[in-house]
């Protein structure tokens, strides 16, 4: 069951959960502070290829303060009961389903940006940013199913599965299309950097409050999703833009049809 609490009555129990509220604070802080810095490092960016990678990064921290503004409202946060089975069934427990919402529109920014470094092919970056998408939207059926407790772990896998196949995207497919480009040392370092992390978010999923709830505390699990964030969002959009900003040669000759056309005699 769906519980309709206020915004107001969210609101304040989220201000009255110091641990909570400072997982929300800090991210909009950071963001704020990346938004500026971000614009500030592509100031002097031209070329449109390395533009578009540009606006993409930019979109992260724009997307993600946007979200977290929302959760420390109480606007994106509501409360669900637990079904039988679940650890703490029957109990109502706060759900910051606004968090799947800002992971379906800033991580396909994310990919967008990895594959226009990477030149991939246009099918398979739609294939990938698609497979994102839907592995965010049964991430947040799976936080908000109250009917079974069955059905919230069959969409939990189900958006495992979608994961799997950006995973497998960026460790088998792109890094060739990288390496053409030539921006495979940077592209590496990005890919690691995002498996790695991005692995984090089911994780704490599973054990946290939403899963089999061995973490209890909402406060607890919101710090666990904020630190990824953290180094998934900023740190990793820090990292590629700077690259981007002294290699921009390297992304206006080295991809696309550019890179496929024969020098001339």
């Amino acid at each position: 069951m769906l519980f309709q609490v206020s915004q107001a009555d969210a609101y304040s129990q989220i201000q009255d959960d110091v641990l909570l509220s400072s997982s929300l604070w800090i991210n909009i802080a950071l963001a704020g502070v990346a938004i500026l810095l971000f614009v500030y490092m592509g100031r002097n960016v031209v070329d449109r290829r390395a533009r578009l990678i540009w606006g993409a990064t930019l979109m992260i921290p724009l997307v993600s303060i946007s979200s977290y503004v929302g959760l420390l409202s109480g606007l994106t946060v509501g409360f669900v009961e637990m079904p039988a089975g679940h650890a703490l069934a029957g109990e109502e427990v706060m759900s910051q389903w606004g968090r799947y919402l800002t992971w379906a529109l800033s991580t396909p920014m994310i990919l967008l940006a990895l594959g226009l470094l990477a030149d991939v092919d246009t099918g398979s970056l739609f294939t990938v940013v698609a497979a994102d998408i839907g592995m965010c939207v049964t991430g947040l059926a799976a936080a908000l199913t109250t009917s079974s407790y069955l059905f919230r772990w069959v969409f939990y896998l189900i958006s495992c599965a979608f994961f799997v196949v950006v995973i497998y995207a960026l460790a088998s497919e792109w890094p060739a299309s990288a390496t053409e480009a030539g921006t495979d040392e940077i592209f590496g370092t990005l890919r690691a950097l995002t498996l790695v992390l991005w692995l984090g978010y089911p994780i704490i999923w599973a054990v946290g409050i939403e899963g089999f709830a061995l973490i209890e505390s909402v406060g607890v699990t919101s710090w666990g999703y904020s630190l990824l964030d953290v180094f998934a969002k900023y740190v990793f959009s820090f990292l590629l833009l700077r690259w981007v900003a002294e290699n921009e040669r390297t992304v206006a000759t080295r991809t696309g049809a550019e890179a496929a056309a024969p020098a001339d005699d």
